[in-house]
């Protein structure tokens, strides 16, 4: 078998960890599932640049961060579509208390500054190591686990699991 098709399967097989991990970035899954097709096709058409031996989930997500931080200096310069926080305004809050619930973390999770949050989901939604996410996110394993660590603490006080202090 061509080494390069089996390169393509794994990539096929990363895809619900990187759904997962575009959720970190956006918050409509819309907008996640564009930017997994996006970090797809240039990970796909630049296959040749993985070097053997490293971990290709590692380079998907730099990929994928490098993609999101990309979209984001550019969506500074343009306006697209309703202002930010007028959808939640047009909802229906749900009935359900697991729902609202959920909806309770989701809202705290995405309160949390994006690199808390991001270091949040990659190691405690996505199971990374934490030398793995201090190669993805560019930075020491010291910086990953203090982050986690202010994030994991954050997210308890939005909550209102903790007291402020």
């Amino acid at each position: 078998m061509n080494p390069e098709h089996v390169t393509q399967s794994e990539v096929v097989d990363l895809i619900p960890a990187l759904r997962a991990f575009a959720r970190t970035f956006c918050p409509k899954p819309e907008e996640a599932d564009d930017l997994v097709q996006e970090t797809l096709t240039k990970a796909l058409a630049h296959i040749d640049l993985f070097e053997p031996g490293t971990r290709l989930k590692s380079w998907m997500f730099t990929i994928m961060r490098n993609t999101f931080c990309t979209r984001f200096k550019r969506r500074g310069r343009e306006t697209v579509g309703l202002p930010d926080g007028i959808a939640d305004r047009l909802s229906v809050e749900p009935n359900q208390d697991w729902i609202m619930q959920a909806d309770d973390v989701r809202r705290a999770l995405y309160r949390l500054p994006h690199h808390h949050r991001e270091m949040l989901i990659l190691i405690v939604m996505l199971g990374e190591r934490y030398e793995d996410a201090a190669e993805i996110c560019g930075c020491k394993i010291g910086t990953v686990k203090s982050r986690l660590n202010r994030a994991r603490r954050q997210l308890r006080r939005e909550l209102g699991e903790t007291s402020a202090n």
